[in-house]
């Protein structure tokens, strides 16, 4: 009978003082597998024990090349069968690319119910740098990539989805398949629910740095960008901000953006490190 009034006793003890953390969806960068995200999991189930972590098993290795839009219908399935299951709300990270995918799903499923999104050093103003392109695109430089990338056969590459050329923006309206509709630069017939449904996020969290080494130019974690003298321009002094033209600005008027910006970081190792982990990382999953 002392035995079971303990149990009775420790049940609604933990009823009343354990929390419940929301579920986590993980979406691996380029080149990459789910596995690739394994310790940030490992990590982030120590420090809340109990969380439910989803990572697909969609896109590994070389798949990871495909369009955009493709990754974003695939992987945004996923997440929303996961929002099905948990209607209290969950939240998502996504690494590099990942992120961008990331972005494209919470513009797309409307239904989501993702609370917190993590961009992890993910190119979300588009990417001007070949260096780690080089591995798949060996003879391929940052001022000519664009006749490459901006033709209809290079826009079926995830990365040319993005590649964001700044001396040649005319280029880049007319044949990128992806980032200027993300962006809501081109209006289509998705704009207002994608405005809507970016929207409707409780937190951004934005974590990037200067020794990324393959982000270019790094501040595009930060929704900065070059303008057609080389200069980064940051968020809130762009158009995408000031028109509001996708929800960055609504987001920030109400204090839901966070901007994390960690020295001596190279872009493989954000996942991998503890520190950006428990810092940056845990702390906004509560």
């Amino acid at each position: 009978m002392k035995t079971l009034l303990l149990l009775l006793f420790g049940a609604l003890f933990c009823s009343f003082t354990c929390i419940a953390y929301k579920p986590v969806v993980l979406i691996h960068g380029i080149m990459a597998e789910k596995g690739s995200l394994t310790l940030l999991a490992n990590r982030i189930r120590e420090a809340h024990p109990g969380t439910e972590i989803y990572m697909s098993d969609r896109f590994n290795g070389w798949s990871s090349l495909v369009s955009m839009w493709h990754q974003v219908k695939a992987f945004g399935s996923d997440l929303m069968n996961v929002s099905s299951s948990h209607p209290d709300g969950i939240h998502l990270i996504g690494f590099s690319q990942g992120g961008l995918i990331s972005r494209g799903i919470l513009e797309s499923f409307p239904g989501h119910n993702v609370k917190t999104f993590i961009s992890l050093s993910s190119p979300q103003a588009g990417q001007y740098g070949t260096k780690f392109l080089h591995l798949f695109f060996p003879n391929l430089w940052k001022k000519t990539a664009y006749e490459l990338f901006y033709s209809e056969v290079g826009q079926y590459t995830s990365v040319a989805n993005y590649w964001n050329d700044p001396y040649h923006q005319s280029l880049y309206y007319r044949y990128s398949a992806y980032l200027p509709q993300l962006n809501n630069e081109i209006i289509t017939s998705n704009s207002e629910n994608q405005l809507a449904s970016f929207s409707s996020l409780e937190h951004l969290v934005l974590i990037g740095g200067p020794d990324d080494g393959v982000i270019t130019p790094w501040q595009s974690s930060h929704f900065g960008y070059y303008n057609m003298s080389d200069e980064v321009v940051e968020m809130r002094d762009r158009e995408i901000y000031s028109k509001d033209l996708f929800g960055l600005k609504t987001l920030d008027s109400f204090g839901k953006i966070t901007t994390i910006v960690c020295n001596g970081v190279q872009h493989f190792d954000w996942h991998l490190n503890l520190s950006v982990i428990d810092n940056h990382i845990i702390p906004y999953l509560d």
